[in-house]
């Protein structure tokens, strides 16, 4: 008896539990908070004012803000409504007005020339020469927003081309030095190019060896002597042959010279450069 009240007591308590808890699906936490599951908002969490305000930086500049709102309304750039255009213009600057009047001050001088044109729309059209159109008060603007979205295009394709440290970086491959090394092919004509290369090398240091002839002062002596025999004087250039070789005719100059030491010839000379005549000192038998 006493398990069935305690039984029944219990139930009022459960139920409020299970009341309390969230209706969620499978149990999932609506959040983390000190690795606690969450499965409901706290009722007494503070929230700063400024956690959820939304900052006008992210446009960035009156053309900006501009051109986003007649781009949200699918409005004609050529063609502008300028009331409706400047009265979302306006409640975006009033929500910043209180919060943050520097950044606002920009907005509100393009919102006094949102006022401007409006009232220029308003009035009468001067009058224009003929043939002319009269001058449209938004024709300016146009022209600037245009140029700006021209120029917010190409920064964006710009930006959507990939750059190095955000799109990719440079791979490094640790490459084992142990490796056997694979060296390029080499074809026939490379081959050529260096057997031609090295061939001209080989020219440049030729060596040249120099051999010495055996030439015999006795035998030249007395090969002069031959061609004096039979003549009285003999020019003494008549006795050097060119075609032999600069060590012949040296080898012959010191036989004559023998020759007159030892007083075998006589080498005579009749005034100054005159010839120079070479005969016998001796009469042969």
């Amino acid at each position: 008896m006493t398990s069935s009240l305690d039984a029944a007591a219990l139930e009022p308590a459960v139920a409020a539990q299970l009341a309390a808890m969230p209706q969620v699906i499978d149990q999932v936490a609506l959040a983390r908070l000190y690795g606690e599951p969450l499965f409901a908002m706290p009722q007494d969490l503070y929230i700063p004012p400024d956690a959820l305000e939304v900052f006008l930086e992210a446009f960035e500049g009156p053309l900006d803000l501009l051109l986003y709102l007649i781009r949200k309304q699918n409005f004609n750039i050529l063609d502008i409504p300028m009331a409706g255009l400047t009265r979302q213009y306006l409640t975006y600057v009033d929500e910043i007005r209180g919060r943050n009047l520097e950044l606002a001050a920009e907005y509100l001088l393009m919102a006094a020339m949102l006022i401007e044109i409006k009232s220029r729309m308003l009035l009468p059209p001067k009058k224009a020469a003929e043939g002319q159109e009269p001058e449209d008060p938004r024709a300016e603007l146009v022209r600037r927003l245009l140029e700006y979205e021209q120029m917010k295009l190409a920064a964006a394709a710009l930006n959507a081309m990939p750059q190095f440290g955000r799109d990719f970086l440079k791979a490094e491959v640790y490459i084992e030095q142990s490796l056997q090394p694979r060296f390029p092919d080499v074809n026939v004509v490379d081959l050529q190019d260096a057997w031609r290369d090295i061939m001209k090398r080989a020219k440049l240091v030729q060596h040249h060896k120099i051999s010495r002839e055996e030439l015999s002062v006795r035998e030249h002596m007395s090969i002069v002597l031959r061609q004096l025999q039979g003549r009285k004087f003999m020019e003494f250039e008549n006795l050097f042959d060119p075609a032999k070789g600069a060590p012949v005719l040296v080898v012959t100059f010191v036989a004559l010279l023998e020759l007159a030491k030892e007083m075998l010839i006589e080498v005579t000379q009749a005034e100054a450069f005159a010839p120079i005549y070479v005969r016998l000192a001796y009469s042969p038998t």
